[in-house]
């Protein structure tokens, strides 16, 4: 029996404002110790009243516009009851049936097949608690609250259940991430804890509409844990599926150390709520002119971006999505462009290099470190100073990917660099024949092979070449001489 995988993601994304939601309170807690940036509101003490974070709202129906969901004139806050000791107050203030968007959707592409995914809400909340478990030295476990995150803007977005394949998951949070990050409203690290995903995955039998159980799968805190709990799922349905057992419904936990989920609760029932409108905070009627106002300031969004980058720089479709898949990188990109360097050429070929560059050394080493690219030493200036002197031949490809780790290390300009290491290419052909010559001599089996037609050893011993004069030969004179003294001899 075949099986259809069905996913729906919620999606929670803490928001970039200075106060929490509902009081005066710093937002910025990250690096704050235990239960300093807390107040009578967030400790949720008897007698206090909210107050609503302006700021809060307009980026959340910033989101919900760029989802192209639908604002509503009237909306409210709500009260979520749930006895958890990491909700201070014994409830949340939440949205339930009037939240400030609905019925969105965003697409993604797999396979090179594009796929519009469905919204079903935009609402925001506040935050809980943070609960810290630990094992005392004679065994006993117990539990500490820190109550610096609790209040902090929280929005969530709930998708329908329109995904098919654990690719499908990861392609669909790594583009609203991009949207919430071109939008300025959240950092959406997953790391972090800003960007917080729980998923709901079922299968059902191919040409049925019932799924089977529900189960909601949380504790992923990167895209690959999503990939990977999602795929084990989906797998340990079909096994039990399969062997003829009942799936149950249940909420499960991914155990990254050993790749697997583990049930936490049954959900066979659902939890009451009992939601009921918040009676502290006034329902909010929203003004078409405001709501209209916030749409003016949406950005230029990923896939617009993408679609102008090969229209205006002619980029092959892959490059330009890799570049708008941030928008750092994308505005790196064009900050490059508007150097005008290198001079002499076109548009679209001084496109092409600096996004090869990007998509490659540039990547690699901020991968390698773990760091943004707007937090990078080099300036966009001075890398296009840099593949000016490639593209004059002043020094070498080699040359310049080891130019650009200095620079990316320490900041320094490439013609400092250049002086001090003295990696200027070298195209005097006295000193390259040297060191043909020195090739040829020192290597007579790649000689006898190149004269029994094997091309392949050409290269290598231009490589030789390559490595004596450190990467600096002018590999089109070292080619040429090569030839010409291998065909003399």
């Amino acid at each position: 029996m075949n099986f259809e995988t069905i996913i729906g993601l919620e999606v929670h994304a803490q928001l970039l404002t200075k106060s929490k939601m509902f009081c005066r309170c710093s937002a910025d807690y990250a690096s704050a110790p235990p239960n300093t940036h807390v107040c009578p509101v967030c400790l949720g003490m008897p007698g206090v009243l909210p107050t609503i974070n302006q700021q809060a709202v307009e980026y959340t129906i910033m989101t919900a516009l760029a989802l192209s969901c639908t604002v509503p004139d009237y909306t409210k806050f709500d009260r979520k009851n749930y006895p958890y000791p990491d909700l201070m107050k014994g409830y949340q203030i939440s949205q339930s049936d009037a939240p400030f968007g609905h019925r969105g959707w965003l697409t993604i592409e797999t396979n090179g097949e594009k796929k519009r995914i469905g919204i079903a809400n935009v609402h925001l909340e506040e935050d809980v608690a943070k609960l810290i478990h630990r094992i005392s030295p004679d065994g006993e476990s117990y539990s500490l609250v820190d109550v610096n995150r609790s209040g902090v803007p929280l929005m969530e977005i709930v998708g329908e259940p329109d995904l098919r394949s654990p690719e499908e998951a990861r392609q669909y949070l790594m583009k609203l991430r991009s949207i919430l990050r071109y939008l300025g409203v959240s950092t959406a690290n997953m790391e972090e804890g800003s960007f917080r995903c729980d998923a709901n995955i079922s299968i059902r039998p191919e040409n049925s509409s019932a799924p089977l159980a529900k189960v909601e799968v949380k504790n992923m805190n990167s895209f690959k844990a999503v990939y990977r709990a999602l795929e084990y799922e989906a797998k340990r349905q079909r096994r039990i599926a399969l062997e003829g057992k009942k799936l149950s419904q249940e909420t499960r936990g991914w155990v990254e150390e050993k790749g697997i989920t583990v049930a936490q609760r049954s959900k066979e029932y659902a939890h009451d709520y009992r939601y009921f409108p918040e009676p502290d905070l006034p329902p909010l009627v929203l003004n078409r002119e405001w709501v209209k106002e916030i749409g003016s300031k949406l950005p230029e969004l990923p896939e617009a971006r993408r679609d102008r980058f090969v229209a205006e720089y002619n980029l092959p479709p892959y490059d330009a999505n890799l570049l708008t898949s941030s928008k750092a990188m994308a505005d790196y990109f064009e900050a490059c462009l508007k150097t005008g360097v290198p001079h002499s050429l076109s548009s679209a070929k001084r496109a092409k290099m600096v996004s090869n560059w990007l998509s490659g050394e540039f990547s690699r080493l901020l991968n390698a470190t773990n760091t943004e690219i707007d937090n990078s030493k080099v300036s966009p200036e001075q890398l296009c100073l840099l593949l000016d002197l490639v593209h004059k031949a002043s020094i070498s490809g080699t040359s310049a990917k080891l130019m650009f780790k200095e620079m990316f290390n320490s900041g320094k300009l490439a013609d400092d660099i250049i002086a001090q290491q003295g990696l200027s290419q070298i195209s005097d052909t006295g000193v390259i024949e040297r060191e043909v010559m020195a090739a040829i001599r020192n290597n007579a089996q790649a000689v006898t092979d190149y004269k029994a037609g094997k091309r392949q050893s050409l290269k290598f011993l231009v490589g030789q070449v390559m490595r004596a004069t450190r990467g600096r030969a002018n590999p089109r004179l070292v080619n040429e001489l090569l030839e010409e003294k291998l065909e003399e001899g």
